[in-house]
């Protein structure tokens, strides 16, 4: 019985920390769907999405980061799409000593997208920022070859 409500215990207070999480924002509908045509067109050169999609809130020009693993001489293509209208982020990465990483970019229909070839294996840094003022919600697909 006590091992009972010790796991009930662990399952709350562990249900209570994941709602805090930005990742529990509800998606604006249409953001996966404009993600998957380019993930589609990518996935017809041999990439594939890798850990589903992520979705977060963009506050005002504050940039939101996610650090990614990448492995040297693999191919990554990060897209993003906000629910801002008419707005186009922009993606940027740093190395895992930090440096600025150079992007192919790529943009169409309010989505944008961001090649490399991984020089070093290691944690890099995804910065996803915005250009609007106040809260919207954005989507991230991570395609890799």
């Amino acid at each position: 019985m006590k091992l009972f409500l010790l796991l009930l215990l662990c399952a709350a207070s562990l249900a209570s920390a994941w709602g805090t999480e930005p990742t529990t924002v509800t998606p604006v509908p249409g953001l996966r769907p404009r993600l998957y045509d380019i993930a589609g067109a990518l996935g017809n050169e041999g990439f594939k999405v890798r850990d589903g999609a992520w979705r977060g809130v963009l506050q005002g020009r504050k940039p939101q980061r996610l650090a990614v693993n990448l492995f040297s001489g693999n191919q990554y293509w990060f897209c993003v799409a906000t629910s801002a209208t008419g707005e186009t982020p922009s993606l940027s990465l740093r190395g895992p000593s930090g440096e600025m990483v150079e992007l192919v970019p790529f943009e169409k229909d309010g989505v944008a997208a961001a090649g490399v070839t991984a020089a070093a294996t290691g944690r890099y840094v995804l910065e996803i920022d915005g250009s609007g003022p106040g809260s919207r919600d954005f989507c991230l697909l991570y395609l890799f070859k």
